[in-house]
């Protein structure tokens, strides 16, 4: 039988069960459900045919019945941009962890395992994201390296992405992160994003305003998640872009930017992660998080569940989701409570969600597993020689990945400059990984409040260089050599001890654990933090962002200290 006759067939038995002629693979029998067209809630039977809703307004029988009894029956919700290495999780074990909470569809720029290894990070991502129960597109990452201020893996132009392109899942050009190099008309920028002007183009553009925006959307670029307050959102709304409202582990900006989602901008406006962690996830959720929180707020829900599920897939081109309708694929969600977002079933391609579901899954080989190229490091490397001073530190804001630019009076002794834990003025480093060089930056940050020890990461976005910060040197480069040992991952070290650990082997970015085994490593290491006395909330994400210098105000890369505002290295 040839491709087109089993299509065709396909069609015909569709058409047969949604007419109610035979009976349908799956009924929904009995629930209210979300119609968010006209924001307003029906009773029906819900008729699913393979991985397509064929009927509603109307009762069916079928195969398999679904009590759907005193449950009401919503889109598969969509997170619209995050990056799966982030949850520190492979995918197929981000996709256990994250689906049963009503996530049938994410955007993933695979951006950190592409700054570490390159296409074959991208190759992974998309052959990982084929086996998933949850529906995973990709959008192939714009910004490798993200600036030429740092030492990454890995560097893809746009004749690196094509050949990706015409892949299944591959969905558009990722998040645009080097919008100086926009605004700038560097020619890198502009080939790739001529070469996808036909297809999506997500966006980056943080703290971007009036006539540098119009510049930004003059290239095509239509999405933005890197609002951080309402008059910031509303301009981008007013100009065309569709607002992502993130509620990330460290990037909280639902607070601010819940006011912009109402009835007459829910259609405009979707939801994103961005980079949320197991143990984020266990305790609040997911997007079932942002939706409960959001309604609570006073947002009527069926537009708050519309912004979760059509506004994404439209904003994204994905026209065949969002809706409780015939010929919609079949991601649904079927809550025991509406208002509160609490989610009893999940459907995910017209497959009832079980573990069964999850341990059919071919699992893709893992990649990177000997990206970690630094050599160990000592105590001395590690110190930023010079003298007292005014020196540039880095001043973290809680819940934000912008920092400020400050400026401390320290002291130095023997030709050194030394941290001050008076002013929580903590020394930090960033080590060259990737085996290109031996790069290390030094400079100092405020905002951990450590009394003690170090802190070291390999995730640091977004060359994922080694990031360090500590109150001593010693413990420094304790910390660092055992993240360099564990081949990636997050270490606490104190008085010449590791205190907690988590390896992060694939790329120096996930675990091969389950999720349970990341989240009890997780909470580990934030007690053996608080202990040395950080008040961070998220600490290890937050040392991850530290090199992240596209986006403002100081920064530091294996580069030194950067001046984001003035994309430039300055004298640490």
């Amino acid at each position: 039988m040839t491709a087109e006759a089993t299509a065709a067939d396909a069609i015909a038995r569709r058409i047969a069960q949604g007419r109610g002629l035979t009976l349908a693979d799956i009924v929904i029998k009995g629930a209210r459900v979300l119609d968010v067209v006209t924001a307003t809630l029906f009773e029906s039977d819900v008729a699913i045919a393979g991985d397509m809703i064929v009927g509603t307004f109307g009762e069916y029988e079928g195969r398999e019945v679904i009590d759907g009894r005193g449950l009401t029956v919503v889109p598969g919700f969509i997170d619209t941009h995050l990056h799966i290495e982030s949850s520190l999780l492979t995918p197929l074990e981000f996709d256990r962890c994250v689906l049963p909470h009503g996530v049938t569809t994410i955007i993933w720029d695979p951006h950190e395992i592409a700054n570490v290894l390159g296409a074959e990070g991208i190759d992974y991502a998309l052959r990982a994201a084929e086996a998933t129960v949850m529906d995973i597109r990709v959008n192939l990452s714009s910004c490798v390296p993200a600036s030429p201020l740092e030492t990454s893996g890995a560097q893809l132009g746009v004749d690196d992405l094509m050949p990706f392109r015409a892949r299944a899942k591959a969905l558009g050009l990722a998040e645009f992160m080097n919008f100086p190099g926009v605004l700038n008309a560097d020619p890198g920028c502009l080939a790739k994003l001529a070469a996808f002007q036909d297809g999506h183009i997500d966006g980056h553009a943080p703290l971007v305003r009036g006539k540098d925006l119009n510049g930004y959307l003059a290239a095509g670029i239509r999405t933005d998640h890197e609002a951080t307050s309402y008059e910031e959102g509303l301009e981008k709304l007013r100009k065309g872009m569709t607002v992502l409202i993130r509620e990330s582990s460290i990037a909280k900006d639902l607070h601010a930017l819940w006011p912009l989602l109402t009835p007459e901008t829910s259609a405009f406006v979707a939801f994103c992660t961005d980079d949320r962690n197991p143990v984020e996830i266990a305790a609040e959720g997911h997007l079932d998080h942002m939706i409960r929180w959001t309604i609570a707020q006073g947002v009527p829900a069926a537009h708050v569940y519309r912004a979760a599920s059509w506004s994404g897939a439209n904003a994204f081109g994905l026209r065949d989701r969002g809706l409780v309708a015939p010929g919609k694929r079949a991601d649904l969600v079927l809550l025991s409570d509406y208002e509160d977002c609490r989610v009893h079933t999940v459907i995910a391609g017209g497959r009832v969600v079980t573990d069964a579901l999850f341990a059919a899954r071919a699992v893709p080989e893992p990649v990177g597993l000997d990206s970690m190229k630094a050599e160990p490091v000592t105590a001395d490397e590690l110190t930023l020689k010079g003298a007292g001073g005014p020196r540039p530190v880095i001043g973290v804001v809680p819940g934000k990945i912008v920092t400020d630019h400050l400026t401390l009076e320290l002291t130095a002794e023997g030709g050194a400059v030394r941290p001050d834990l008076a002013q929580d003025a903590l020394a930090v480093a960033v080590i060259a990984r990737h085996g290109v060089n031996r790069n290390i930056g030094r400079g100092f940050v405020k905002g951990f409040e450590l009394k003690a020890g170090a802190i070291a990461s390999s995730v640091g976005h977004d060359s994922h260089n080694i990031c360090v910060v500590g109150a001593t040197a010693e413990d420094m480069a304790l910390a660092a050599n055992r993240v360099i040992a564990l081949g990636g991952g997050f270490v606490v070290a104190a008085e010449g001890d590791v205190k907690a650990e988590l390896a992060l082997p694939v790329a120096g970015l996930m675990s091969l654990e389950p999720h349970e085994a990341v989240h009890d490593r997780l909470v580990a290491l934030r007690a053996a933090a608080v202990a040395l006395g950080c008040t961070l909330s998220e600490p290890f994400l937050q040392v991850a962002f530290l090199p992240l210098t596209v986006i403002p105000h100081l920064k530091i890369s294996d580069f030194g200290m950067v001046d984001v505002n003035r994309f430039e290295v300055i004298a640490a």
